[in-house]
């Protein structure tokens, strides 16, 4: 469980850096996620069982902090 937590973070990070590559005048948008969002995916995935109790009260804590 705790894999696919990090799949979907690895994914994201890839989709937003990919988004953000551009070169000359190219114009990109990036688009931030906001920590309501993270909550509520990471609710999400700890309500479908992707990740355990201590895996969704550690990255919440992080989340929360900004980390």
């Amino acid at each position: 469980m705790k894999t696919t937590l990090k799949t979907l973070m690895a994914l994201t990070l890839v989709a937003m850096t990919v988004s953000a590559c551009g070169g000359g005048n190219a114009t990109t948008n990036v688009q931030a996620v906001s920590v309501g969002d993270q909550l509520a995916s990471l609710e999400k995935a700890y309500a479908d069982g992707l990740v355990t109790e201590k895996e969704y009260k550690d990255q919440r804590k992080k989340i929360l902090d900004g980390k």
